[in-house]
């Protein structure tokens, strides 16, 4: 018997590392639905579509890993249907492999355009290596590009449209951008800087309609206003999907993604998941959740597999997250709510400073920009439960690296 792996992504190969780093004895097995070596994703709206980039994949691991590791890949092939009862997973191409333990670390799918147009010729998603490679070929020759999205992915593509010297618009539907994720303060900054930048963003506006052109491809995009925008090229970037059918068929309870208690284990404790697909207890929010994060894919990875190994701790990883979007960086300790707190260290106008949330008058979150130390310090001291008052925040040369400098020298022994 052995542990099968749906998925190879960051979260299904780091499961597969850290069984055999923790001593696994038995087979591993790796099913994966693209061919290839597993690759890394975030490069695919950033690096891979400046002007300079290239749409060549990042190995998450290279190909001596599995061979070293005796990890078997099974890659090019999907996974078609799971009997818990014979625990076998059956492969799109009628084989079927054993488990003892099965791991679904699936991750999610985009949501796509369902407009009128939305199937023309110069419409994109981006999700996958070949998704990246159409994009970068279509920006070569685009001059009007309207992003359907003001998230990550969606102003990480217009950054990179616009420094190709691309006419940019975003149509965003919510008053502001990066909404989910962000505080109105920080997402006010980042709608100035993109707005400086030559980015149009068109807030409280969605997508109604796209229109051919002359040539067949897409030509226009009309909004929820009315208005009407030249495109030769569109890029919806507006959220995702988890990929839980598969789990659903396999009669696992799922809601938002794959239902999981602490340990990551399903409504079968044989069976886990892991990753974007996985709806878990969250330990810093008191709520079930789903978060899409190469952070908590990663460690839900190594967290799965010390389940799988016979450990029963939660998972209480501090979640953090990170988007490029050009020369601008934000990085988030935390998780946000409506109604925090928010106190302002640093000047805005630097173009480096953070927002700190706080939350019944503990810190529960921060968001840098331009400012890894300050975002480092952050993570320290929330996973540590260590808060500073928030009128400390606003005492000139406060900073949270140096904060948790200082607690974590109080914290060693003398």
């Amino acid at each position: 018997m052995s542990v099968v792996i749906i998925g190879g992504g960051q979260a299904g190969l780091q499961v597969a590392d850290s069984l055999r780093s923790g001593g696994y004895p038995e087979a591993v097995t790796v099913i994966a639905n693209e061919p290839g070596l597993p690759y890394q994703r975030p490069p695919l709206s950033k690096d891979y579509l400046s002007p300079e980039g290239s749409p060549a994949p990042l190995p998450l691991r290279a190909a001596s890993f599995f061979a070293d590791k005796e990890i078997t890949l099974r890659s090019g092939v999907r996974a078609a249907a799971v009997d818990r009862a014979a625990r076998t997973v059956t492969l799109g191409n009628g084989e079927q492999v054993d488990y003892r333990h099965l791991v679904f670390a699936t991750g999610a799918a985009n949501r796509a355009l369902t407009c009128p147009g939305a199937d023309l010729p110069g419409v994109h998603l981006l999700r996958t290596l070949s998704d990246a490679a159409a994009l970068h070929a279509d920006l070569a020759a685009a001059r009007r590009v309207v992003v359907v999205g003001a998230g990550f992915i969606g102003l990480e593509v217009a950054a990179a449209a616009r420094a190709r010297g691309c006419e940019v618009t975003v149509l965003e539907f919510a008053p502001g951008p990066m909404g989910r994720a962000l505080s109105p303060v920080t997402g006010a900054w980042f709608a100035a800087a993109h707005t400086r930048a030559g980015i149009r963003l068109q807030f409280s506006e969605g997508i109604a309609s796209l229109e051919p052109g002359m040539d067949g491809r897409v030509g226009w995009a009309v909004s929820t206003t009315g208005a009407r925008y030249r495109a030769d090229l569109v890029v919806a970037g507006i959220g995702v999907v988890p990929n839980d059918a598969l789990a659903a068929a396999a009669g696992l309870e799922t809601g938002n993604g794959i239902g999981v208690d602490a340990a990551l284990r399903t409504s079968d404790p044989s069976v886990l998941a892991v990753g974007d697909c996985a709806s878990f207890p969250s330990a810093h929010t008191g709520a079930r959740i789903r978060v899409e994060s190469v952070q908590n894919a990663t460690d839900q990875g190594r967290h799965a597999a010390r389940t799988i190994l016979g450990a029963a701790e939660p998972y209480t990883d501090l979640p953090w997250f990170w988007s490029n979007q050009g020369s601008l960086r934000l990085q988030i300790a935390g998780l946000s709510a409506p109604g925090d707190q928010l106190v302002t260290s640093g000047d805005p106008e630097s173009g480096k400073f953070s927002v700190l949330c706080f939350r019944d008058g503990r810190l529960a979150a921060v968001e840098s920009v331009n400012s890894p130390g300050e975002h480092l310090g952050a993570r320290k001291l929330l996973a540590a439960g260590i808060s500073p008052a928030p009128e400390e925040v606003t005492v000139p040369g406060f900073s949270l690296k140096t904060l948790a400098r200082q607690a974590v020298a109080a914290a060693s022994p003398a």
